[in-house]
């Protein structure tokens, strides 16, 4: 059951007897007095992921969904909010495998951080909106908070992560469903004290060939932290992009 308005929402579930026990207030992000970096919630489904995303003793959290329900946007802002405001956390990592969806165009030059650039469109895209939620900030104050969210999220390669501790940190790591159980496994173990990890991705859209639904690691943790109380997943099912792309994920 799921209550709107300027109530409590709840979050209930019906014991045998078929009475109904509240397990825990949320708060309601679908309203504007609760935006998150000036995103609400425009479904229930996000409004629980922005509840998991801003929960202090949720450290690992799943969200699953197809494109443009809203994944990669939510994450954000939660990361932002709570690495720039509040200073829950020192910063925001973000990492990928970097599987290319058509043939592949070779080795690319640069720091690391420009070579996982390419990588990273939807970061961009959805920084983009993020960047421009203040309307009465002015072209000067919307620069200075673009540089000041640029210096605080690390872009980081898959491949140098064996080895590293993160402390404080705000992880995210998107296409998670083209990660193997045992990548899935050395990068949430990466976790240092204070540091929330996200995982992001849709199963639907597995671009290595030799990863299934069953098999791939996003798949692998979301059923190993079922039962784990710091943890939380949301299967986000509608999509907020457009109207030609809800079309077309159902169609294609």
């Amino acid at each position: 059951m799921y209550q709107e308005g300027d109530r409590p929402l709840h979050a209930i579930v019906r014991e045998k007897t078929g009475r109904a026990v509240v397990l825990e207030t949320v708060r309601d992000y679908a309203n504007q007095r609760h935006a998150v970096w000036g995103i609400t919630a425009r479904n229930r489904e996000q409004n629980f992921a922005l509840n998991l995303l801003m929960n202090p003793e949720v450290d690992f959290v799943t969200l699953l969904g197809q494109a443009g329900t809203g994944k990669t946007l939510l994450t954000l802002a939660a990361g932002l909010l709570q690495t720039l405001e509040t200073k829950r956390y020192s910063e925001i990592i973000i990492t990928r495998v970097t599987v290319p969806l058509g043939e592949d165009i070779g080795f690319l030059p640069g720091t690391e951080e420009e070579k996982m650039t390419p990588w990273m469109g939807a970061l961009e895209d959805n920084l983009d909106v993020l960047q421009n939620t203040d309307e009465e900030a002015g072209e000067w104050g919307r620069a200075a908070t673009r540089d000041l969210i640029r210096s605080r999220i690390k872009v980081k390669s898959l491949n140098f992560m064996r080895g590293r501790t993160f402390i404080n940190k705000y992880l995210i790591i998107d296409e998670a469903q083209n990660l193997t159980p045992k990548q899935m496994k050395t990068l949430i173990t990466r976790a240092g004290p204070g540091t929330k990890v996200v995982c992001l991705g849709n199963i639907a859209q597995i671009d290595t060939p030799y990863l299934t639904e069953g098999s791939s690691g996003l798949t692998y943790v979301v059923d190993r932290f079922k039962g784990w109380g710091h943890a939380g997943h949301v299967t986000l099912q509608r999509g907020e992009r457009s109207r030609l792309a809800d079309h077309a994920a159902e169609i294609l």
